[in-house]
């Protein structure tokens, strides 16, 4: 079959790798209908150092079973099905307590001789475990809506629960990519008050508008942290969910969170060192969020996209066949597209 495979920074190749297939008893196989490409596969696109053999490709898919195995009694194949962007067995204490992205017995795709997504099939561990089925067929037009249950809308919800966003919260989002936009549509579905979005790209902070949020911050650094004040009479925002990753991301949330209030973690950490000092003590500060983990959300979010309440499928703003997933990685690091879907 084929499949994207990763040999380093830049280097991004779609080419015959070895048919999925059961292993274990308690695996399915998937036919991949759609994947993307995610933001957090740039961080490698852009400094991985070169590998052979290389790295397989992408953790957010959708498709139809097409085998499983004699332990699978969930699934049969022709369902059609959404996988979170990590395994999970769904009954160790990690997964009872919501927390499947520290499973016992799960891991991650395309690592240790686990299909990536951004291919034609994947073999999926755990499958009962792991895997829900959609009550879609595979041509329906909410697929790229139900896509992002795998992963980013998902981390976005993410992003708002653990900082606490509801009713009369006022919330900053730092970051307009997919996971930004995605935080700000989370953050309106729980009914924050008032939601700050905090980009510099106008298509982008445009769409952020339409999924909820109410003023856009341009400015960066202590400009933008000054502008935020400035717009909550100088107290901040009980919430800030940070989807960028970088140390100065992280020096903005503290800086325009207000005392007592929360700063998630959204983006994949791209710094060693948290400045949380003297100052973020006095002012009770809670530093939360992480890796979301996606299937002990997937079904509190699926009906509000199965009836349309909520589009998160319009953050994907181009649409590659597999062999052009080179150009589509190539497209989003240049800022050229939002987030890329992905047809196999």
């Amino acid at each position: 079959m084929r499949a994207t495979v990763m040999y380093g920074a830049g280097d991004v190749r779609v080419e015959d790798v070895p048919d999925a297939g059961l292993r274990e008893p308690t695996d399915a196989v998937v036919r991949v209908v759609l994947s993307c490409i995610c933001g957090s596969d740039l961080w490698p696109y852009a400094s991985m150092p070169s590998s052979s053999p290389g790295r397989r490709m992408g953790h957010e898919f959708l498709g139809v079973v097409e085998e499983v195995g004699p332990e699978v009694s969930g699934f049969r194949a022709g369902d059609v099905v959404v996988s979170p962007f990590t395994w999970a067995d769904g009954s160790c204490d990690f997964c009872a307590a919501g927390l499947h992205t520290s499973c016992r017995h799960g891991g991650r795709y395309g690592a240790d001789g686990v299909d990536g997504g951004q291919g034609e099939a994947v073999r999926v561990p755990q499958a009962d475990g792991t895997l829900v089925r959609l009550p879609v067929g595979e041509d329906s037009a909410l697929l790229p809506s139900l896509l992002t249950l795998s992963d980013v809308f998902c981390t976005g919800h993410h992003g708002a629960v653990t900082t606490g966003v509801g009713p009369g919260t006022a919330v900053t989002v730092i970051g307009d990519g997919a996971v930004g936009l995605c935080a700000v549509l989370a953050a309106r579905r729980l009914g924050a008050e008032r939601i700050l979005l905090m980009g510099r790209h106008a298509e982008r902070t445009d769409l952020g508008r339409e999924f909820g949020a109410t003023d856009v911050i341009a400015q960066r650094g202590a400009e933008g942290v000054a502008r935020v004040r400035e717009l909550t009479r100088g107290d901040g925002t009980h919430a800030v969910i940070e989807c960028v990753g970088t140390g100065q991301a992280l020096e903005t949330a503290l800086g325009v969170v207000r005392d007592g209030g929360a700063v998630s973690r959204l983006g994949v950490s791209q710094y060693t060192k948290v400045p949380m000092g003297f100052d973020a003590f006095m002012r009770n500060i809670t530093l939360t969020g992480g890796a979301a983990p996606a299937r002990a959300y997937i079904e509190q979010l699926l009906p509000d996209v199965l009836d349309g309440a909520v589009q998160p499928g319009r953050v994907f703003d181009r649409t590659v066949g597999l062999d052009e997933v080179p150009g589509g990685y190539r497209a989003m690091a240049d800022r050229e597209a939002l987030k890329v879907l992905v047809r196999p």
